[in-house]
Formats: structure tokens, sequence, C-alpha cells
């Protein structure tokens, strides 16, 4: 059983930038590949950033070049940097193990404004 946090979605015009957290109640690095998702309102929840635990990263076309994942095992921590975001990555977003586990966090919603 894990669980997971996720922090630092907010509010944001087009083209500003977020940092979101989560925090895992375990090693991370025993979940081996984690990932961000995320879910818009009536859609289905998808992948956005991967990495393994040699950090390696992948990204969708939708935010290649945009956002960036990064994870720190010693704080059982996966971040994402969201740069120049656009109102289309509008959702709830979620960290999970890839595949992910059954246990979902709350997630933490991301508004962009236009």
């Amino acid at each position: 059983q894990v669980q997971l946090v996720e922090s630092g979605g907010g509010l944001v015009q087009a083209g500003g930038s977020l940092r979101l957290s989560c925090a895992a109640s375990k090693s991370i690095f025993s979940l081996g590949v984690m990932g961000w998702y995320r879910q818009a309102p009536g859609k289905q929840r998808d992948l956005v950033a991967t990495i393994t635990s040699g950090r390696i990263t992948n990204y969708p076309d939708s935010v290649k070049g945009r956002f960036t994942i990064s994870r720190d095992n010693a704080k059982n921590t996966v971040y994402l940097q969201m740069n120049s975001l656009k109102p289309e990555d509008t959702a709830v977003y979620y960290c999970n193990s890839v595949p992910s586990t059954i246990y979902w966090g709350q997630g933490t919603q991301v508004t962009v404004s236009s």
C-alpha cells in the first residue's frame, strides 16, 4: 500500500508556470518508474510525464519542451515543473507509478486561464 499526496496546483494565466509535488508514503525507488497523469473533466486520465529510477524521462508531444519531471528518491517525492502553460493543460494532476498502483491520491487542480 502507498499513499500519494499531490500539491502545488492552482490558478495561473496562460504562459505561466507551476511546480507540482507528489509525496509518497513509501520508497519511490521501490516503485520504479514514476509518472504524472492528468484528467480533464469528461476525459480519460492521461500520462503526461514519466521518469525511471535512473532519471530517464519521457513526455508526450503535447507537453514536451514545457513540462519537466524530476524525482528525489531520498525524499520520496516526485516533481513536475510546468512552464508555458496553456488552457488545455487545465486538469486534475495525479502522480503514481507506471504502470499505476491502485492507490491514487486526491490530485491537485491546475487551472489555466486564457
